[in-house]
C-alpha cells in the first residue's frame, strides 16, 4: 500500500492532478468533499454525525473526518493505496491523521506539494466562471467559452462565485498559506515532501509528479 497526500493552493490544480495521477498509478482518489457527500448519501453513522454539524454551518470535527478517511483506507478498492486530496489542511489534522494511521500500522508515504506562483494563482482564480445550470468550469485565460457568458455544453448563463472575484482571491490565498506553511514544514522534516512545479499544461504537471514518485513502489498504467 502506498499512500500519498496532495497539497496545493486554491487554483493550483491539486484536485485535477490528484485524479489524473490516481488513474495512472492505480490508486484510489479520496477528496474531502467526496467523503462527506458519499457518507451523507449512504446515510452512514459518520455521515449522520457530520450532517448535524453541516446543518449548523460549522466545520465537521477532525476526528469524524479522520474516521471517514480511515474507513476509505481500509476499503478493498484501496489495497494498492490512496491519494488524499483536501485533507489534511493544517498541522493538527496532519498529526491526528499520522496517529490514526500508526495505530493501524499504516503511514503516509509521500506528500506532493504543487507549487504555483501567487501571480499565476490570482490570474487563474479571478478568471474562473461557472455555468449556473450544469456547473461546468471555464477560465477566461486558459479555457474560455466559445460565446462569452454562455456555457458551451448547455447554453446556461456563466457566473463568477463571490470567492473567485479578484478582491477576495488574495484573502483566500493568505488564509491558505498561513494554515499550510506549518503543514509543509512538518512533512519536509519527515522527508516525505515532493515539491512539484505546477505551471504548464495539465499533462506536463502530471508527468512531473509521476516521475518524482518512486517507480519501484508503484504500478503505472
Amino acid at each position: 500500500m502506498y499512500n500519498i497526500i496532495f497539497v496545493g493552493a486554491p487554483g493550483a490544480g491539486k484536485g485535477t492532478q490528484a485524479s489524473m495521477v490516481a488513474k495512472k498509478l492505480n490508486l484510489v482518489h479520496i477528496s474531502s468533499g467526496d467523503l462527506f457527500r458519499q457518507a451523507l448519501e449512504q446515510g452512514t453513522r459518520l455521515g449522520k454525525q457530520a450532517k448535524t454539524y453541516m446543518e449548523r454551518g460549522v466545520l465537521v470535527p477532525d476526528e469524524i473526518t479522520i474516521q471517514m478517511v480511515m474507513e476509505q483506507l481500509s476499503a478493498p478498492d484501496g489495497e494498492n493505496g490512496v491519494i488524499l486530496d483536501g485533507f489534511p489542511r493544517n498541522l493538527p489534522q496532519a498529526e491526528a491523521l499520522d496517529s490514526a494511521l500508526d495505530r493501524q500500522g499504516k503511514a503516509i508515504n509521500k506528500v506532493v506539494s504543487i507549487m504555483v506562483s501567487e501571480a499565476e494563482l490570482i490570474k487563474r482564480l479571478s478568471g474562473r466562471w461557472l455555468c449556473r445550470q450544469c456547473q461546468t468550469v471555464y477560465n477566461a485565460v486558459n479555457s474560455p467559452p466559445r460565446v462569452a457568458g454562455k456555457c458551451d455544453k448547455c447554453g446556461g448563463e456563466l457566473y463568477q462565485r463571490p470567492d473567485d472575484k479578484p478582491e477576495t482571491v488574495q484573502k483566500r490565498l493568505d488564509v491558505y498559506f498561513a494554515e499550510t506553511a506549518p503543514l509543509i514544514e512538518y512533512y519536509r522534516r519527515q522527508g516525505k515532501l515532493l515539491e512539484i512545479e505546477g505551471e504548464g499544461s495539465v499533462e506536463e504537471v502530471t508527468r512531473r509528479i509521476v516521475s518524482a514518485l518512486p517507480a519501484e513502489k508503484l504500478a503505472t498504467r
